[in-house]
């Protein structure tokens, strides 16, 4: 096969493969819906091999699709890193950004690996401390920008709510650490917010506990967890297949929606910072008309 594949073409297969249908697809891309299925054809015509086949009301990819899938990102991605790498209205820099260790192990890689192949003139410095300390250093322009957990800052007064997931009881998969009498948690430090609402509900429903590991890492709280030695609460993201989400049926009362915000000093108003600000936004936002508040 010596025919060069066509950006465009790639670009719309990607959207067609992501959103299941050609309809929202050619919604998506700005095209009409013939010449989404002409581009289609061509591309299948190039590469020689199928790649959609009907499935009900949906296009799936099959499995030379899925193979394509993966070259489609990388190339429009090599693409974008170039024309960026050459653009003499390229944005270079750095930015300061913070966040917890309870998000930087899943935020990170989805964050950073994508913003660098966009922007490779960015240089990003991370700071991994508490939400609170991550909230001052934002105020006070030692951070231009932080991602905290919401209920852990100064509520309603600074930020913007990006993301919203719900908190679960874990316990290992392995272990049966929960069903002990007096309930050995391995939670954060008195001024988390999950801390508290963990101690609540369990108080609200009589449930005797003990907090028996605290600490402000994330890893640790796992580390307790996979050990057998301990409960923890921990938003939906991070559980991991060695994980026992616990419920209403081993008795363990419904926590509260984490919510992630996105904090933003005052002095960070360069480009540099609406860049990667929009970045986070469009990476993590899944929260529809989002109840933004105003940064001070």
């Amino acid at each position: 096969m010596n025919a060069l594949l066509d950006l465009d073409q790639l670009r719309t297969f990607i959207a067609i493969a992501e959103t299941g249908s050609f309809t929202r697809a050619a919604e998506q891309v700005n095209k009409t819906q013939s010449a989404v299925s002409m581009q289609m054809r061509r591309l299948e015509e190039r590469v020689g091999q199928v790649i959609f086949v009907r499935d009900g009301r949906q296009s799936r990819v099959t499995d030379a699709g899925i193979r394509l899938l993966d070259y489609a990102r990388r190339m429009l991605s090599l693409n974008a890193e170039t024309i960026m790498a050459f653009s003499s209205d390229a944005i270079s820099g750095t930015v300061c950004l913070g966040l917890p260790d309870d998000y930087a192990p899943r935020l990170l890689p989805t964050v950073l690996a994508s913003f660098a192949t966009t922007h490779p003139n960015i240089e990003i410095e991370v700071t991994c401390e508490q939400s609170s300390c991550i909230h001052r250093r934002v105020q006070d322009g030692r951070l231009d920008l932080g991602i905290v957990t919401h209920g852990d800052c100064h509520k309603g007064k600074f930020g913007r709510i990006i993301r919203s997931e719900p908190l679960l009881w874990v316990s290992s998969a392995h272990h049966s650490i929960h069903c002990q009498s007096t309930l050995p948690l391995a939670l954060g430090t008195p001024n988390c917010s999950w801390r508290t609402s963990a101690t609540e509900a369990l108080t609200k429903i009589g449930r005797n506990y003990r907090v028996a590991y605290v600490s402000s890492s994330a890893a640790a709280h796992t580390g307790a967890v996979m050990a057998g030695l301990a409960v923890a609460v921990l938003p939906e993201s991070a559980l991991t297949s060695d994980m026992r989400v616990l419920g209403e049926r081993e008795g363990f009362p419904e926590l509260p929606h984490c919510d992630i915000a996105l904090l933003r000093s005052p002095t960070a108003q360069d480009r540099i910072h609406n860049a990667l600000a929009a970045h986070i936004v469009n990476a993590l936002d899944n929260v529809t008309g989002s109840s933004g508040i105003a940064a001070e």
